[in-house]
């Protein structure tokens, strides 16, 4: 996969293979949304959800897009934090994908993020109908800070990702 000219690492795309790129950080997270089975046409309708952004919306995660609906070259700010000590996070979307069990995007690091790397958000039905919120990211610090802090990411990541979880599993339950 070629590299977009604005992301800052050379591995654009990797969220979607198996393994992740060495030399990084990882985190795969995988939390189970569902209660009970829920068909295709369920899994689409809370797909389309996270690919215009209410996900992160419905956990009051502040972000702006260039578009209403996630697609490869759009740009996402997350805008984390409060008053002074707020972190502006510009990523670029470099994937979507729409199957029928599998529904997300990733996105990766553009100039001024305080990490380099990719992240990934998707939703998957199994065979038995369960709905998982599923996120791979691999990154390294890009700031001398967050270097600093460096023991402290990953649980910083895992707090995030069960936030966005617990706020899939609400619009979820709302189908």
């Amino acid at each position: 996969m070629t590299t977009l000219s604005r992301t800052t690492y050379p591995e654009v795309g990797a969220t979607l293979a198996a393994e992740l790129p060495e030399g990084y950080g990882h985190l795969r997270l995988r939390h189970r949304l569902s209660e009970r089975p829920y068909s295709v046409d369920e899994l689409g309708r809370l797909g389309e959800q996270l690919l215009t952004w209410q996900v992160h919306r419905a956990a009051r995660v502040r972000i702006e897009t260039s578009a209403p609906v996630a697609a490869p070259g759009g740009l996402v700010t997350t805008l984390l934090g409060l008053g002074w000590l707020r972190l502006s996070e510009p990523c670029e979307i470099v994937w979507v994908e729409r199957e029928e069990q599998r529904i997300g995007f990733g996105y990766g690091t553009l100039p001024g993020h305080a990490f380099v790397g990719e992240e990934s958000f998707v939703l998957e039905r199994d065979a038995s109908g369960d709905v998982w919120f599923v996120v791979d990211a691999f990154s390294n610090p890009a700031a001398w800070w967050v270097s600093a802090l460096r023991p402290l990411v990953p649980t910083f990541q895992r707090l995030y990702v069960a936030h966005l979880a617990r706020a899939a599993r609400r619009l979820l339950r709302d189908l």
